[in-house]
Parts: structure tokens; C-alpha cells; sequence
């Protein structure tokens, strides 16, 4: 098992990315906190290498206590996943202020009360951790209707950069996933309009919409020793989207 021993967060985990890439977290022999704002349904199947939390990432108190837990129900913390986010979409011109805001406050602040949380764990107990922030082909694209959606993973991706200079020198690794279109419940208006999956399936080289596991294979990658010498990286899993 490729994560045996380790302990690990996974934010945004009720459904989607988070909850594939707690999952496998699992499979792969992790200890893992699921924490979202939802309730998890499945929470009572997790067995005893598995807790879910409730917590909003959009306040750093219930982000710090997520550590606070995981050490106290687990021992230690190795590994963070800063996934939780939402899509609320509008014309620049027209966004009011509450739905900038909002977007921000989970996306880009939610990711940075992770980060320094669990970085602050870290380097006082000198683990070699791994810290792995969800961003978006949509931090390097634009994208419209999404301009405070691409601005917030804009913003993790560089936070992930500058945060994995200062951290390496404690051997804690920083780096970003940054999907494409992927079948969750956030793409799910896509998916359901014919002519809206058509055009971003033949806008993706590969020709086709990943699924959520396509993203937690690469955050077991990361959360792994066998990316002890990547960070500060960006890793697009996006069926080529990026590279055009």
C-alpha cells in the first residue's frame, strides 16, 4: 500500500474529487480525516482508519481544528488535501460583491487556512509532509462567466509556489492538482446539456470528460514518498486542455 502509515486530511470529501481521493486514500492504507460543510452519508462505512468532520473551510478556526483532530485521533498528520471549493459562476460586470466574496473566501482562503494550518504542524513536529492544493485548468485559462472561479485558482496555484520555497527547506512538499472537466456534481449542468458536453469533450484533446478517480491517482502520487522530490509543481490532469 502506497500510503501505509500515513495520516491524512481530505477536504470537500461528501462527493466528487474529495471523497474519490479520500477513498483511495484509504485503499492505500492512510488514516483519513473526510471533512466537508455536508454531511457525509457514507460517514458510518469508513471503518476505523476513517472519520468524517464537519467543518467549513471558509473559517480558520474549524480548519485549524481539523489538525487539532487528526492528531489527536490518529497520532500525527502527513499529508493535507486543500479540496473543498465552489463554482458559483456570473458575468464580471454584473457579480455582486457576496458572490466574489464567497468564491474567495472557499477557494483561495479555505487553501491558505489549510496550508498554514497543517505547514504549522509540520515543521514544529518535523514531518516530512505533503501539503496538495486543488487548483483548476481555469487558474491558467479563462473561462467565461468564471472570473472569480479562475482568479481564486489563479491565486492557489501561486500560493503553492511560494509556500513550497519557504517549506522545503523543512522537507515539506507543496504542489497544486489542476483538473479539467471532470464528471462531478459541479460539471453536472454540462454534462446534462448535449451541446455543452459536445463542445467541451471536442475542446479536450483526449475527446472526453475525466472522471474523479483520473484526479485522486495523482493525489496519491503526491501524498506518496514516490514524489519526495516534486514541489511546488502544478499537475494539469486535463486531457491535453492545457496544452493547446
Amino acid at each position: 500500500m502506497r500510503l501505509q502509515n500515513k495520516v491524512a486530511i481530505v477536504t470537500g470529501a461528501s462527493s466528487g474529487l474529495g471523497e474519490a481521493i479520500a477513498q483511495m486514500f484509504l485503499a492505500e492504507g492512510a488514516k483519513v480525516i473526510f471533512s466537508d460543510l455536508n454531511e457525509y452519508v457514507k460517514k458510518d462505512s469508513l471503518g476505523e482508519n476513517g472519520l468524517f468532520v464537519q467543518a467549513d473551510v471558509s473559517k480558520k478556526e474549524e480548519v485549524e481544528n481539523l489538525v487539532k483532530i487528526a492528531v489527536e485521533k490518529f497520532g500525527s498528520l502527513d499529508v493535507i488535501v486543500n479540496n473543498a471549493g465552489i463554482g458559483l459562476t456570473g458575468e464580471v460586470a454584473e457579480m455582486s460583491d457576496d458572490v466574489w466574496q464567497k468564491v474567495i473566501d472557499v477557494n483561495l482562503n479555505g487553501v491558505f487556512y489549510g496550508l498554514r494550518s497543517a505547514a504549522k504542524y509540520m515543521k514544529d513536529n518535523k514531518i516530512k509532509g505533503s501539503i496538495i492544493n486543488m487548483a483548476s485548468i481555469l487558474g491558467r485559462v479563462g473561462f467565461r462567466t468564471s472570473s472569480a472561479y479562475c482568479a481564486s485558482k489563479g491565486g492557489v496555484n501561486q500560493l503553492t509556489r511560494a509556500a513550497s520555497l519557504e517549506l522545503a527547506p523543512f522537507s515539506i512538499r507543496v504542489n497544486s492538482i489542476a483538473p479539467g472537466f471532470i464528471k462531478t456534481e459541479m460539471t453536472k449542468g454540462m454534462q446534462d446539456d448535449q451541446a455543452a458536453n459536445t463542445a467541451i469533450s471536442s475542446a479536450t484533446p483526449l475527446g472526453y470528460m475525466g472522471e474523479p478517480n483520473d484526479i485522486a491517482y495523482a493525489a496519491v502520487y503526491l501524498a506518496s514518498d514516490e514524489s519526495k522530490y516534486v514541489t511546488g509543481s502544478v499537475l494539469y490532469v486535463d486531457g491535453g486542455w492545457t496544452a493547446q
